[in-house]
């Protein structure tokens, strides 16, 4: 994902994020044909305060060169602010915007392939009786998880290289029964994955992983098209577990401190709710079945 990838992801990016805004809700007129929807690369350089040839080589991935930049050589603060704000990039746009323009300031560190949870924080999991929880790495693949958090995404019946978030979504036909609502997770799932891609682009695996689901799954590949990018911090997930019915599941998630790759999901539902009665009736039938749990 290096080298002339990084080229194409900051071109693409910024020419979707172009495409998505009208001249007139900038104050440009909009008399003419236009061959491009939304903003042309010169207007964006003129509402940036840049010149059109610099705007041009950012777009093209060569924005280190020129007048505008850092002690190490990248595209200065003003330069990406500048153009984040004419094209409306929130904070995580924003961000991977730098990401992209900034190749070299990325974490290059070799990581483990799977690396190992902590004892301590397996204990952690195990703590968290009424919340399902696991951990993901930066691929989205599932390395630990509580009895609850097992119980209601049976990762100990799946096979280790299959205990993947995005590949559950777009490669598992039980995913779109297990998801009421497949089609706002498929779209979360991809702008998070992409995210992840930005801050993580030497990691081999990662890259493999976006291969294969562009070749096996045509909505993945509509959707990477997209560059939308967002970190899923929190939010409501809706499950329709075989076991329960209907789970509507509010969640959080917490970066491990020590292990920055490593992000711990928490669904909590609110105390008495349908849903959180529904869990421990879950949590019951977890319990009193014959099989124990297996540990990543």
């Amino acid at each position: 994902m290096t080298g002339d990838r990084n080229t194409a992801d900051i071109g693409d990016f910024l020419r979707s994020r172009r495409a998505r805004i009208r001249p007139e809700e900038v104050g440009l007129p909009t008399h003419g044909r236009r061959r491009v929807p939304g903003l042309r690369r010169e207007e964006v350089a003129q509402l940036a305060g840049v010149s059109v040839d610099y705007y041009i080589r950012l777009e093209q991935g060569r924005g280190s060169g020129g007048t505008s930049r850092t002690k190490s050589g990248g595209v200065s603060d003003a330069v990406l602010d500048a153009v984040a704000r004419v094209l409306r990039l929130d904070e995580t746009e924003h961000a991977y915007l730098r990401t992209l323009a900034r190749p070299h300031d990325r974490r290059t560190a070799v990581r483990p392939a799977a690396p190992r949870v902590r004892r301590g924080v397996q204990l952690l999991l195990d703590g968290m009786e009424r919340s399902p929880a696991f951990i993901l790495n930066q691929r989205m693949e599932v390395l630990a998880w509580n009895v609850l958090g097992d119980a209601l995404n049976g990762f100990s019946r799946t096979a280790p290289e299959e205990r993947c978030v995005p590949r559950q979504v777009f490669l598992d036909p039980a995913g779109r029964e297990l998801y009421p609502e497949w089609h706002a997770v498929a779209a979360q799932t991809v702008a998070h994955l992409r995210l992840s891609a930005g801050l993580h682009a030497d990691d081999p695996e990662l890259c493999a992983l976006v291969g294969e689901l562009s070749v096996k799954s045509e909505d993945f590949r509509r959707l990477w098209a997209d560059h939308e990018v967002a970190e899923c911090a929190r939010g409501v997930k809706k499950v329709h577990h075989p076991v329960t019915g209907l789970l509507t599941l509010p969640y959080e998630t917490l970066s491990l401190p020590g292990d920055p790759d490593l992000t711990i999901v928490v669904y909590t539902p609110e105390p008495g709710s349908e849903t959180a009665e529904r869990l421990a009736l879950l949590g019951s039938w977890a319990s009193a079945a014959p099989e124990a749990t297996e540990r990543a």
